[in-house]
């Protein structure tokens, strides 16, 4: 979805030097630095008491339901903790390299980034503000003419320019500069989950991701072109398995999710998945018949499974696992036992696939 125009002109208001958001991630290189730390805790550590018997971190681990919450808490502060390190890293190293290049100059950054950087990149042309402006007509309030917002417009191009221009920059300047980056990804735990359900990709694939979802759900169907786009780019790398994680507020997920159970044995589970989550206003049974012979399905042996229930009991055996694992929303993702919860930018997963691919 299109953000809106006022929204752009907004954000391109706060336009500056926040050089970590404009440079692109650079790959390890070099001798490892370790990326944890403060997290980890011993297993035979003492937390609690019972009985007269200790109850010791390991303890935690050892259970099936609190093991697996505590590995996806582990997961989240690791990421997190990493990702921020990286980010400032990326951002100490772009200052630096900046400010040289303005100290060559006799200049400040601040001076710089004014007078050579921004004064370097040429004024829209009339032609490129109208088509900006023709581009988000239909979300402009009334009394909001191209005249009036043709300062705004010129400064949200420009300024749009400069971040793209700036990136060219950093990747010149780190090429110049021999920049690596030695900061290692942490070594994330991992959960134990069954690989079993509707699958696309080779079995030999090096990467196996499980995703649990729900048809009606507006954030599992928002990711779905991210996780196809994943899989086309990955093509014979990844395996992607599907199991079912129907929510109780939502009251039509559950019979959507045995839809998919009843398209599956006639192997048409994606293209059913695929009419579910592009119609996810409309998941009535008679919706989900229709979507069924759409798709070519024998609808007599799909409206007896679908009426019958028979798929329920494989639903809740999704279900359990995915509490089981910790799962406790849609959608969720283990990239070979590693969690990633919800709706993430298509980077993100990227970057977990590739981390698994240089494993081997």
């Amino acid at each position: 979805m299109k953000r809106s125009l006022l929204h752009l002109l907004a954000a391109a208001s706060v336009f500056c030097l926040t050089l970590g958001s404009l440079a692109c991630k650079t790959g390890s290189s070099g001798a490892a630095a370790p990326a944890s730390g403060g997290i980890a805790m011993d297993p035979t550590a003492k937390l609690g008491e019972m009985d007269g018997q200790p109850i010791t971190y390991g303890d935690l681990q050892a259970d099936k339901d609190q093991g697996s919450k505590l590995k996806q808490a582990e997961t989240k502060a690791l990421t997190d903790l990493y990702e921020a390190r990286h980010g400032a890293l990326e951002e100490l190293m772009n200052k630096r390299m900046l400010e040289g290049e303005a100290k060559a100059k006799g200049k400040t950054l601040e001076e710089w980034f004014k007078t050579d950087f921004m004064a370097g990149i040429p004024d829209p042309s009339e032609d490129e503000l109208k088509k900006v402006y023709e581009e988000h007509k239909g979300q402009i309030p009334p009394g909001q003419s191209f005249e009036d917002l043709k300062p705004r417009l010129s400064q949200f191009v420009k300024q749009s320019a400069g971040k793209e221009h700036m990136s060219k920059l950093i990747e010149t300047l780190k090429a110049k500069h021999g920049v690596t980056v030695a900061l290692a990804p942490p070594e994330l735990p991992r959960v134990e989950i069954a690989a079993t359900g509707p699958a696309r990709g080779p079995e030999s694939a090096k990467v196996t991701i499980v995703e649990f979802s729900d048809f009606q759900c507006p954030f599992c169907g928002r990711e779905a072109p991210v996780v196809d786009k994943l899989m086309k780019d990955y093509d014979g790398k990844v395996k992607l398995v599907f199991r079912h994680f129907p929510l109780d507020f939502h009251p039509f997920a559950a019979k959507a999710a045995e839809a998919g159970a009843c398209a599956a044995d006639q192997n048409k589970f994606w293209e059913m998945h695929d009419k579910m989550f592009g119609n996810q206003q409309k998941l009535t049974i008679d919706d989900l018949k229709g979507y069924a012979k759409a798709i070519g399905i024998d609808a007599g042996k799909f409206d007896k499974c679908l009426d019958s229930g028979e798929k329920k009991a494989s639903v809740d055996s999704d279900e359990k696992a995915g509490a089981a694992a910790g799962v406790n929303g849609t959608p969720a993702f283990f990239i070979n036992g590693i969690f990633v919860n919800g709706a993430v930018p298509y980077e993100q997963l990227k970057d977990a696939v590739d981390r698994e691919l240089k494993k081997g």
